[in-house]
């Protein structure tokens, strides 16, 4: 596995073309790498460009960062995410600034942070599923207008019964993505935990709760009707009949994200999220 101290000589590169300024981004960055003296290297599987570069760089938000991590989980190629999009948290760097981000990455400023997947697996309408996700699980309801009921467990411990418009489970990662927008607390990225984000819940009681990373968390759905929608990382996995269970636990697989010196994640919150002290 790659340490920051062993240089980089092969850099690859994944863009979200569907951005009109991807074009343009991925051609700067092919002449800044190869003036470096390094090889850009593209392809369209992700999997096996990981297996070929010592690094990638990805353009476009935190939609494409997530493909990326999902794709070349457990390979252990660090990801770098270059933001040509909206707000994002996963995308480290701004297009504006990656003539500077990769001058830290040839003189060897900037670290790698490990980041936990999660994974969802069970049977859904007969079919076994398993799926993995950066951010998040989401349980939800379909298009009919209607609250549904969730059975929650952790450790076949029961929690509740959730009616409600949907389940978030969120990894650290995550918590700045739907469970934020929820309501959830927002977690470093190296916190050992989960976050449990109701959406909507009937119950004025129902709140974000926080365990273990290494809790198992049984999902149960328990509306006769209309079906339940299980989703990781904002892409459909199945939908699940009453019944169903589905059981969400740390994956035994990780990514690693790249962090440029000068750079945190507390740093990136007060620049994102505009936050400012109060002068008294």
């Amino acid at each position: 596995m790659k340490k920051p101290s062993d240089p980089i000589q092969r850099i690859g590169l994944i863009g979200n073309h569907d951005k009109a300024s991807c074009a343009t981004i991925l051609r700067k960055a092919t002449r800044l790498i190869t003036r470096a003296g390094r090889t850009p290297v593209t392809g369209e599987d992700s999997a096996k460009l990981a297996r070929e570069t010592d690094l990638i760089l990805v353009f476009g938000g935190d939609g494409t960062m997530l493909r990326a991590a999902r794709e070349t989980a457990g390979l252990g190629t660090p990801l770098l995410g270059v933001n040509i999009g909206g707000l994002g948290f996963l995308t480290a760097v701004s297009s504006d600034h990656l003539t500077d981000a990769l001058n830290n990455l040839w003189n060897g400023e900037f670290t790698f942070e490990p980041r936990a997947l999660i994974e969802v697996s069970g049977q859904c309408q007969g079919r076994k599923i398993l799926a993995n996700a950066l951010n998040d699980v989401v349980v939800s309801r379909g298009a009919v207008s209607r609250l549904i009921a969730l059975d929650v467990s952790v450790d076949d411990e029961i929690i509740t019964r959730y009616r409600c418009d949907g389940l978030i489970v969120s990894s650290p990662t995550g918590s700045t993505a739907y469970s934020l927008a929820a309501g959830g607390a927002i977690v470093l990225p190296n916190a050992e935990v989960f976050t449990l984000t109701p959406i909507c819940p009937h119950a004025l009681s129902n709140r974000s709760i926080i365990m273990p990373l290494s809790s198992a968390i049984q999902i149960k759905a328990s509306s006769p009707s209309p079906s339940t929608i299980l989703s990781a990382d904002g892409q459909m996995v199945a939908e699940m009949d009453h019944g169903d269970t589905v059981t969400i636990r740390r994956s035994r697989r990780a990514v690693r994200l790249v962090r440029l010196a000068n750079s945190s994640f507390l740093e990136a919150m007060r620049r994102k999220l505009h936050w400012r002290g109060t002068y008294l």
